[in-house]
């Protein structure tokens, strides 16, 4: 990531009178040291993320390709996700009981086998496999959750900043580096595979996943040297027994701000699935054909990255969260109802720029909404903070499963319906979260 270490702490207090999300205690602008602790984990957290991911996205992209027999790829997807969906519930719970830095570690086991598994691609593998990383994936998010509020928080009040700032760059920072993921790997996979068709030869293939085997490594190690964060200080109670746990786990289920959130968490995994699954398979391999799949994404991506840096620096409140929340859902939607109405498969060079500039547009929209919610969950959830990104995955992972399942047995056109309603349902309830917020915090700016 460019700038000076100065230059995210200065950017998480560079908006003197700007009121938190929520209400919280007023703060004054102090001077920023030149690295905290808390800077230094975030970038770490984000290093180790981007080594596990450029492994991981690239896989994922492949698997409809390389592993094709009997539909093993999409299968294992379908499980995985479905797998993610049931753990999710509970993964509030182990990061509880493992502490967030040693849940980061332990989730990135199942990744480590995913990519394994694909070196002998079979049902006894690939399966067992998915399934392993649908729990490890439960507990690695609602840690990142979990582990980077807690390191945004400490960092505000250490250094008195506004939260809201603060939050918003530090998710911009992660997620503005988590996007750049599709962009690497798709194009390590671009080059290894790059003599081969539907997915290269078995020599090629076995180089790339050996290759994101040593990636995967370098994460984990990445993730050991985190330190480790006193998240009690940040008013998570501790729980005495299971039936205790399971009431703070459901707690924000309780809480009308997260139930208007919950549409736009699962529409956010409907079009990261639409993209993985529909828009590789739909929109650019029958005008770029298999080989333009990881140019198309590594395009997706680096919208993605400039976005979510753009959008987390942006951040200051919930007026400048739904503005750009608005933005990307306008941009969105435009490519849905462009896509449903008008649009058809074309020669020559513009039709071969259309599917990637359709890329770019929706790589904006999803790095809006992974800054946006993650900031607005560390904020709003505060006291539950693992249960509340715990809720992030559930319906988002559910989601992502949901379009697995369908997109083999339901046509383009129904997908594109299906993802424009899901888009003005989520919106709509976003917008009311806004005024009910504003409404019960009338100090918010």
């Amino acid at each position: 990531m460019a700038g000076a270490d100065a230059e995210l702490a200065a950017a998480t207090g560079d908006v003197e009178e700007a009121a938190p999300l929520v209400p919280g205690p007023g703060a004054r602008r102090a001077p920023a040291p030149p690295t905290t602790g808390a800077v230094r984990d975030v970038r770490l957290l984000s290093s180790a993320f981007l080594f596990v991911f450029l492994a991981y996205h690239a896989a994922q992209n492949l698997q409809s390709t390389v592993n094709t027999d009997e539909n093993l790829g999409d299968i294992s997807l379908g499980v995985l996700y479905t797998s993610f969906t049931a753990f999710s519930a509970v993964g509030s719970a182990v990061v509880r009981w493992m502490g967030s830095k040693r849940a980061l570690a332990v989730g990135t086991s199942g990744y480590l086998l995913f990519i394994a598994a694909n070196l002998v691609p079979s049902w006894y593998t690939m399966v067992p496999a998915s399934l392993y990383l649908g729990f490890t994936a439960s507990i690695i998010w609602v840690g990142q959750g979990t582990y980077l509020t807690s390191a945004a928080l400490s960092h505000a009040r250490e250094n008195n900043f506004p939260e809201g700032p603060t939050l918003g760059s530090f998710n911009g920072e992660f997620w503005g580096m988590f996007a750049s993921t599709q962009v690497i790997g798709n194009l390590i996979s671009l080059a290894l595979l790059r003599n081969g068709k539907d997915g290269g030869s078995v020599t090629g293939k076995n180089l790339l996943f050996a290759v994101f085997l040593g990636c995967m490594i370098v994460g984990i190690v990445l993730m050991c040297l985190l330190s480790k964060r006193d998240e009690k200080r940040d008013n998570t109670p501790t729980h005495s027994s299971f039936g205790v746990m399971l009431k703070y786990i459901i707690a924000p289920l309780k809480d009308q701000r997260m139930l208007l959130t919950i549409p736009l968490i699962a529409y956010s995994g409907l079009q990261q699935a639409f993209v993985w699954a529909v828009f590789t398979k739909s929109i650019v391999t029958p005008v770029l054909g298999i080989s333009g799949v990881g140019g198309a994404m590594a395009i997706y991506g680096a919208a993605d990255v400039v976005c979510s840096l753009v959008a987390g620096r942006l951040t200051s409140g919930l007026r400048s969260a739904a503005f750009i929340v608005s933005v990307g859902a306008i941009l969105q939607a435009i490519v849905l109802f462009w896509l449903l109405l008008f649009y058809s498969p074309m020669d020559g060079l513009l039709g071969a720029a259309i599917p990637l500039f359709i890329g770019a547009l929706w790589g904006v929209g999803d790095g809006v909404l992974n800054t946006q919610l993650s900031a607005l969950l560390g904020l709003l959830f505060e006291d539950v903070k693992e249960a509340a990104f715990a809720q992030l995955k559930v319906w988002q992972s559910g989601a992502i499963a949901v379009i697995f399942f369908l997109s083999p047995s339901i046509t383009l056109e129904a997908m594109l319906i299906l993802m424009a309603a899901s888009l003005v349902i989520s919106f709509g309830s976003f917008l009311l979260l806004t005024l009910v917020v504003e409404k019960s915090s009338p100090v918010i700016a």
